[in-house]
């Protein structure tokens, strides 16, 4: 049965799917020990980490052993694509029934980042300006949880783009001509 998906497809949702498991098995493993996971600035977000070794890997299983040792740069790409894609729909879906179970993870985050807004410098708030700042922070406590898994799929693909080109590009590797 597997051997009629293609081999670039299939290697690219097992590692999306299991990256998926890892990366939800995070978000409550912050959640559970006191950090909202939704939080933490971008460059300290673990997707970073996960998105680069499993595309790294995902990258070099598909061009050493099913490819002979060619991956074109668009091949690269899309093979994180749908990795990607996998990876954001899993945990999403996840993020929404989570917080429906669990009713304390959108509300934590609306306490803990309401208090972060509130702490910022009048400063600051000026420069980000006033106005834009009382509608976030207004729109704040009608958060819900497909809110939070929207973001967190939005923000998944803005940092895997990033990611899958510096990546695509080192492990591309075309025929010889002579």
């Amino acid at each position: 049965m597997f051997k009629t998906i293609p081999r670039l497809a299939f290697i690219s949702v097992r590692n999306g799917l299991v990256a998926g498991a890892l990366g939800f098995g995070f978000i409550l493993t912050l959640y559970y020990i006191g950090k909202h996971p939704f939080l933490f600035p971008v460059y300290f977000d673990f997707r970073l980490i996960l998105f680069s070794v499993f595309m790294v890997m995902g990258l070099k299983e598909i061009r050493d052993y099913h490819q002979n040792g060619l991956l074109s740069f668009g091949e690269g790409m899309v093979s994180n694509l749908v990795f990607t894609v996998v990876f954001a729909l899993l945990i999403a879906t996840l993020i929404i029934f989570f917080s429906a179970i669990e009713p304390g993870f959108v509300s934590n985050y609306i306490e803990v980042a309401t208090a972060q807004l509130k702490s910022f410098e009048p400063a600051i708030v000026e420069k980000l300006g006033k106005t834009e700042f009382d509608r976030n922070l207004s729109a704040l406590p009608g958060t819900s949880g497909r809110d939070l898994a929207t973001d967190y799929l939005i923000k998944s693909f803005i940092i895997s783009f990033f990611i899958s080109i510096i990546i695509s590009v080192i492990l591309r590797r075309q025929p010889k001509t002579n």
